[in-house]
């Protein structure tokens, strides 16, 4: 990506995300778009910071741990941002473990009913 800014349109294509996702994100103080009259422009800060917020969605960060996330940066700098991430990751990691642990004894169990199901059914 250039350092061109992008459009409210160009930035929703170029992350692939809706138009109301776009404005809950500057509603809420994720992103801060240059503002010209009705418009409004990305620059290459705020695509950064759209990178970092689906990559955070994607590992199941919630969007307040997200935003103050990205404030450390602002007020503390780089190397406090990147202590901070260290622990969300290990809070995250323990709770995506629970959740696949959670996930596989409801599949343990769904196999187990669907064998006792189909082992009633004539042949």
């Amino acid at each position: 990506m250039s350092d061109t800014r992008l459009s409210f349109k160009e930035m929703c294509a170029e992350f692939d995300v809706t138009p109301r996702t776009l404005r809950y994100y500057e509603y809420i103080e994720l992103l801060q778009p240059d503002r010209e009259g009705r418009s409004r422009f990305y620059g290459p800060r705020e695509c950064a910071r759209m990178k970092l917020i689906l990559r955070g969605r994607k590992f199941g960060f919630q969007l307040e741990e997200i935003r103050q996330w990205l404030l450390i940066y602002e007020n503390e700098g780089n190397e406090a941002q990147m202590r901070a991430f260290l622990e969300m990751a290990d809070r995250q990691m323990l709770e995506l473990l629970d959740q696949r642990a959670q996930l596989q004894e409801a599949m343990d169990e769904l196999q187990k009913l669907r064998d006792q199901t189909a082992a009633g059914l004539p042949s």
